[in-house]
Formats: structure tokens, C-alpha cells, sequence
């Protein structure tokens, strides 16, 4: 699905107020776990690091291109930035708020990192990650943000080379807060399989709240 295809006026509708929350958070909190909404670097940066499962073993080497989607202020980049497969590799963070985006830019000075400003993917990476970027809906009722988490899921893929990783909240979660998602793990995975790929892992990862999807290209 190309960037055209998506219907761009109302997704912008449909993200604004999250953008907005997202914002006022980042304002109140700074560049912190907590200015993302996560209870803590540690959770933070073990999402980032079961995310990394999705690579496979010869690409931990590195020479790669890594989209990570809803980068906020570039914390995934400061996990990988040290790690092996982050050699002769390009990061993509995009984020839909202008703020985290500029607060990226102006921390991490690394030829091998760009930031942009987009609701979508624009380039082709070989992998992409997305950790909590479809949690928060901000007020829209759970059938149309699942939608619009099913639209970007297929937008992203079609930017995907090998794989995709992304987590959601677990609809079973012991602590649910308003405004946030909790997904049906089983029925993402039916979506999954039947829209993107066969090679589709479900992980539980109690005891952090989520679910983690990694999806792979068939092997030829």
C-alpha cells in the first residue's frame, strides 16, 4: 500500500488528538520514559530489546536499514546505537509529532540517524519496529482504531523488506487505563497471517502488559 493509497486527511483527524497527548506528555515529562508514557527506562528499553528479536542472525551483523515507527525523542536509537547490527546500518525513526521529532534531531548528532516528521513510512527499510506506537487512541472507539492500526500495519509492511515487529497491550492486561488500546492477540494474529505473511510469531511477555508480533517474508 503506497503513502497515496491511505486516505491522508483522515488519518491526520483520526492522529491529531493523539499527537496532541503525546505532546503535552513530552512537554510535562521531557525526554524520558515517562515523556513517552512508559512507567520506566527499564520497560522501556526490555520492549526495545524483544523487539530485536526480529532480526535474523547473519543481519546482526549489521549493513542494514532499520525503521523505527513512532520514534518519539529516539530512545530505540540509543538501545541499538552500540550493538553489532547497528555497523554500516542506516536508522529511520518517524514520528507524527513535530516536537519529538526536533527533540530527536537536536540530541542525537549520528550520520547513521534521520528523523522525519510523517504519519507513514516513506522509505523501505529491511526491518521495521514499532513499540507502543499503537497504544494510545486517544478517545476513538476500539473497532475503528483497530482499523486504523490494520491500515497502518499493511502500509508499513509494504515498506518492509524482511521483517516487522510491533507490540500491543494485551486485552487481558491487570491494569487497563482510559484512552488506550487492548487488543485481541489471536484475532491481530489472523489479520497478520492472512493480509502479510504465514510466518507470523505471537509472544506473551508478562509480565509486561503486551503482546509482540514478529513477521517475517516467506524464505523463496
Amino acid at each position: 500500500m503506497a503513502v497515496s493509497e491511505i486516505n491522508i486527511k483522515q488519518r491526520l483527524r483520526q492522529l491529531t488528538p493523539v499527537a496532541r497527548v503525546y505532546e503535552q506528555r513530552f512537554d510535562q515529562c521531557g525526554e524520558s520514559a515517562k515523556g513517552v508514557f512508559w512507567k520506566n527506562r527499564e520497560n522501556q528499553f526490555r520492549r526495545f530489546e524483544i523487539l530485536s528479536a526480529i532480526f535474523d542472525e547473519a543481519d546482526r551483523a549489521g549493513g542494514l536499514t532499520i525503521h523505527d515507527f513512532g520514534c518519539g525523542y529516539g530512545a530505540m536509537f540509543d538501545f541499538l546505537k552500540d550493538k553489532p547490527v547497528m555497523r554500516s546500518s542506516r536508522y529511520i525513526g518517524t514520528d507524527i509529532s513535530e516536537a519529538m521529532v526536533l527533540a530527536a534531531r537536536s540530541r542525537i548528532d549520528d550520520p547513521r540517524a534521520e528523523f522525519i516528521h510523517h504519519i507513514c513510512a516513506l522509505d523501505v527499510a529491511d526491518y521495521t519496529l514499532v513499540s507502543g506506537t499503537f497504544n494510545l487512541h486517544a478517545g476513538l472507539d476500539d473497532d475503528a482504531w483497530r482499523e486504523h492500526v490494520e491500515e497502518g500495519l499493511l502500509q508499513l509492511w509494504s515498506k518492509t523488506r524482511k521483517g516487522l515487529a510491533f507490540n500491543l497491550l494485551r486485552r487481558d492486561a491487570p491494569e487497563r487505563f482510559a484512552g488506550l488500546y487492548y487488543a485481541d492477540g489471536r484475532a491481530m494474529f489472523e489479520f497478520l497471517t492472512a493480509r502479510l505473511s504465514p510466518d507470523v510469531t505471537l509472544t506473551n511477555d508478562t509480565p509486561l502488559p503486551d503482546w509482540s508480533f514478529f513477521v517475517r517474508r516467506p524464505r523463496s
